[in-house]
């Protein structure tokens, strides 16, 4: 039921917005009443932060799985993740439109942050501590502190879901891949890419 209501919420958000969208449209799309609702978030504000914390976590876990246990080259490694990305990015085109509304809603506030600000800082640590983990066992140097390159990774996802919105067929689904590889490339890895 939980997973059903959180899908819905993802939906109903997207398409009306967080504010347009009511507690009972969600259950109504997840084919449950608002009692449902309440019974598994307490409010709406709970149902839009555990669909945060939600879609970051299956984020996370999408670029972690598309990484783990690949050995090699460190511009192999982040061509697999921009791939993945790039996918999740695809399947989850509701995600990126409830992001987009809580990034705006976090940055007119007077304290940036919240649910949103929590979940970015916690994948921002989480990608770094990746990113130097497979950078390690690469033997490879990186051009830039892990903190920075995740925060490149992050930047250019979002980036890209937004052209991929507002057009679909001018985002390469390997392009986010290619660029992440140019990134870390060592060199004599030329060749690779």
């Amino acid at each position: 039921m939980r997973r059903a209501l959180l899908d819905a919420a993802a939906h109903e958000f997207a398409r009306r917005g967080i504010d347009g969208a009511s507690v009972d449209d969600v259950a109504a799309a997840a084919g449950f009443t608002k009692g449902a609702v309440y019974s598994h978030f307490g409010s709406k504000d709970g149902l839009v932060d555990a669909l945060v914390e939600d879609r970051t976590t299956a984020y996370l876990e999408a670029g972690l799985t598309a990484v783990d246990g690949l050995e090699g080259a460190l511009d192999v490694r982040a061509r697999a993740l921009g791939d993945r990305l790039s996918a999740v990015g695809t399947e989850q085109g509701d995600w990126h439109l409830l992001f987009f509304e809580l990034w705006q809603r976090a940055v007119r506030a007077a304290e940036p942050g919240g649910v949103l600000g929590r979940q970015r800082d916690a994948l921002r640590a989480a990608v770094a501590d990746a990113i130097s983990e497979h950078a390690e066992s690469a033997g490879a140097t990186l051009p830039l502190p892990a903190a920075d390159l995740a925060l490149v990774v992050m930047a250019l996802t979002n980036g890209l879901a937004v052209e991929r919105l507002v057009g679909p067929d001018d985002v390469a689904p390997d392009l986010m891949g290619r660029v992440l590889a140019l990134l870390v490339q060592q060199p004599g890895d030329a060749s690779r890419s």
